[in-house]
């Protein structure tokens, strides 16, 4: 099966529609489907619910898709950097679904491993868990969550090989493989592809099941949502 495309826009052909759900991995810029995310914003595909950690920054990573009103419903764990994001959901035009953080990457774990919903202590007695069940278990009381199952997942890798097997480098490992599972169709992109063989079997994070398309998206520039410098002590 021939997995790696030309290019992010050939990559999603045939998958956008409108209307649809994205599990988007990454952690603040780290690890953000740029290239993906692009395309997306190019396609015109709109009312999307996209499950993401966070929404990006103004016009940077998911900030792309809200800054064109692509984006119907974000379920995200932290927004606070991206003052696009705060001004469409207090004037109305986006609607939010907030969660804790632990409890988002298990839901998007649980959903990838066929888990319709699992109970956690996280959120009893607050606000999250309005409208949700409760069950007593061991004189604690739980909330149930449902896990999330989405059209498609974009995630950005480091390393994969030919096949789809894929390694991701330190903090982008943080969500971008359980949104890898939870989508019914996942599309990577990668820094480098390597020939079959050359990953070490035990070292890879998501195995080339859950990808089903690639697109090598190098080379990246590093973006940085804070700069803190220090000045240098006089010689």
């Amino acid at each position: 099966m021939q997995k790696i495309y030309p290019d992010a826009e050939k990559a999603l052909a045939g998958l956008l529609f409108d209307g649809m759900t994205i599990c988007a991995g990454g952690f603040g810029l780290c690890g953000i489907p740029e290239r993906l995310i692009e395309a997306i914003q190019a396609s015109g595909v709109k009312d999307l619910t996209i499950a993401s950690n966070n929404a990006g920054i103004e016009n940077e990573g998911l900030g792309k898709l809200l800054r064109t009103r692509q984006v119907k419903k974000m379920i995200s764990s932290y927004v606070g950097e991206n003052k696009e994001f705060e001004r469409l959901y207090l004037g109305g035009e986006l609607e939010v679904e907030f969660c804790p953080q632990g409890t988002l990457a298990e839901r998007m774990r649980a959903g990838g491993a066929g888990i319709a919903g699992f109970y956690t202590k996280t959120g009893v007695g607050t606000i999250v868990a309005e409208g949700k069940e409760h069950k007593e278990f061991d004189g604690e009381t739980y909330i149930l969550e449902r896990g999330i199952r989405a059209d498609l997942s974009i995630i950005k890798g480091w390393k994969a090989d030919e096949a789809g097997n894929l390694v991701f480098r330190k903090t982008a490992r943080n969500f971008n493989p359980p949104a890898g599972t939870a989508g019914r169709i996942c599309v990577a992109e990668v820094e480098e592809i390597v020939p079959v063989g050359s990953l070490d079997a035990d070292a890879i994070h998501l195995p080339s099941i859950y990808v089903k398309r690639m697109v090598l998206g190098a080379p990246y520039d590093k973006k940085i949502e804070f700069r803190t410098t220090r000045s240098r002590e006089a010689a």
